[in-house]
């Protein structure tokens, strides 16, 4: 999926959309995705301004997107703007590396299981094939009230 289909899926936009390319996926068990980490994001002029580090709720939040697009390619669906899926959990999370400008942020997300409408997956993002973060997420697709 190239950045104009991610768009199609995601209601996320420039500054929040953290995923650029989907590399892989298989509907109903996981994804890959890229998130590419440049000097100017938004968020590196406040953040450790003297030694650039991508927040880690950020890198979290990229998970998260790469498990929706996973969730929508599995329902045979898209985001719309009757409903929102919902980021309603998280278990587990390690930060082993800093995420820092030029890297390139591989994002692997496979669902663990289905009940009750929340979705879980287990979730790692890589830079250079070595892991700087891993959660648990739970996410959920509710209806605009």
């Amino acid at each position: 999926m190239d950045i104009n289909e991610i768009l199609e899926y995601l209601p996320h936009r420039y500054p929040m959309l953290l995923v650029d390319r989907v590399i892989e996926v298989v509907p109903g068990e996981r994804i890959v995705a890229i998130k590419n980490v440049t000097y100017n994001e938004p968020f590196f002029p406040g953040h450790y301004p003297h030694h650039s580090v991508m927040p880690g709720v950020l890198v979290i939040e990229a998970m998260a997107q790469a498990a929706a697009l996973l969730s929508f390619k599995t329902m045979g669906g898209k985001s719309d703007d009757q409903s929102v899926y919902y980021f309603v959990g998280i278990d587990g999370a390690r930060f082993k590396r800093p995420v820092t400008p030029g890297d390139q942020l591989v994002l692997e997300v496979s669902i663990h299981s289905i009940k009750r409408s929340i979705w879980k997956y287990a979730a790692q993002a890589k830079v250079d094939g070595k892991v700087a973060a891993e959660a648990e997420l739970m996410c959920t697709l509710r209806a605009i009230e």
